[in-house]
């Protein structure tokens, strides 16, 4: 393991880093040390426009694989630990919810550990989704339109729709997922325009602190930063 890789593990995991990487010990006296090595870590790596690349493909700092954890992303890795404060921070520096390392959306696998729960939700994996859902348009589900075919639908069937009201009916009932941001009504304006701002923000490194910058109101800024739905 290098020795970036393992400064990168410890940023992320801090005190809990000999769990996940045995035989090694954090640098990091406790909770409060290792968040702010983090926001150092990526506000240093922000501003020095940091990028990798591994087999031919670019990542940003904040979206190395992490070699210890099966190369997943750490904030793939954030959410299994079901860590909302820390995933709070990788997402407000923009880190990707996606990857191409994964077998299942972040999000759906978010929704599927929440449904084994049978509506007990736990606070911190809610916390997670409510975050996610903050940097994403909307819920692409998974589709298998092979499935399907049988039923003869027409070319605009609302997928979308189908899967979330048999898949995921209680935790739109328990009002888990919004109904615009899963294909059931239009997504709003407002948070269309966030996620447009704050790609825009991300491809020139401005992610957060170059929100301030844009000169609107402190509550919009907030919205943009993702602290308010």
């Amino acid at each position: 393991m290098s020795h970036s890789h393992t400064k990168q593990d410890c940023a992320i995991f801090g005190t809990s880093a000999p769990h996940f990487l045995a035989g090694w010990k954090s640098d990091f006296i406790d909770k409060e040390e290792n968040v702010h090595a983090l926001v150092f870590f990526l506000d240093h790596a922000t501003n020095a426009n940091l990028e990798y690349e591994e087999d031919g493909k670019v990542y940003r700092f904040i979206d190395v694989p992490l070699e210890s954890c099966g190369k997943a992303s750490p904030a793939r890795v954030v959410l299994q630990m079901g860590s909302s404060e820390m995933l709070m921070i990788l997402l407000r520096f923009g880190a990707q919810v996606s990857s191409e390392n994964a077998a299942t959306d972040s999000i759906e696998s978010v929704l599927d550990r929440l449904k084994d729960y049978n509506r007990a939700y736990p606070y911190e994996l809610v916390g997670c989704l409510k975050l996610l859902l903050r940097v994403i348009p909307k819920i692409n589900f998974t589709i298998d339109k092979k499935a399907f075919k049988h039923l003869e639908l027409p070319d605009d069937y609302n997928y979308d729709r189908k899967v979330v009201l048999e898949k995921y009916g209680e935790m739109l009932q328990d009002h888990l997922i919004p109904s615009s941001r899963c294909g059931l009504r239009p997504v709003e304006l407002k948070h269309l325009c966030r996620c447009v701002v704050r790609n825009r923000l991300w491809r020139n490194f401005e992610l957060p602190f170059g929100i301030p910058k844009l000169g609107v109101p402190v509550s919009l800024q907030k919205y943009l930063d993702l602290f308010e739905d």
